[in-house]
């Protein structure tokens, strides 16, 4: 098939005053509203099952490999202890993760608002956002693997 014979379908034409019509409310949060509710059953579920108790969840394959801690590991107690308001002590399990779940909740604030006033969710954060994350979070994973840095291991 070549480029000449692919037909387009025509198009409805637009008057150039008709708007167009935002959807309802209710729908616009639909997504906002979706990933809250995940997150709030995920949350719920850690804060159900105590992963400071052995056989709940698997152990992180770099730790169990190398015997070196990933920026994730403690992840799973520190969202336990937030969900039960022990700040303190998620803060010593990983505050990388108490970091990322407050990051994450003004994300959603963010695109919740925009997106109940009928705005685009720009949420996305842009590539110098994301190189500085990486670099944070590398610094924290190797600050963590150093006999110094042992104030920030689970």
């Amino acid at each position: 098939m070549n480029a000449d014979s692919r037909t387009v379908p025509p198009q409805a034409p637009r008057s150039e005053g008709s708007p167009v019509t935002p959807p309802p409310p209710r729908r616009r949060l639909a997504v906002p509203l979706g990933l809250f509710a995940a997150a709030a059953g995920a949350l719920g579920y850690v804060g159900a099952v105590d992963p400071n108790e052995p056989g709940h969840y698997p152990v992180c394959p770099l730790y169990r490999l190398t015997g070196l801690y990933c920026p994730g590991c403690g992840g799973l107690r520190s969202a336990h202890a937030l969900v039960h308001g022990d700040l303190l002590t998620a803060l010593r399990d990983n505050a990388a993760g108490v970091a990322a779940c407050l990051g994450l909740a003004v994300l959603w604030a963010l695109r919740t608002v925009r997106t109940a006033r009928g705005r685009p969710p720009r949420t996305v954060p842009g590539p110098a956002h994301l190189w500085t994350v990486g670099a944070l979070l590398l610094v924290f994973t190797v600050v963590r693997n150093l006999p110094a840095g042992g104030w920030l291991r689970p």
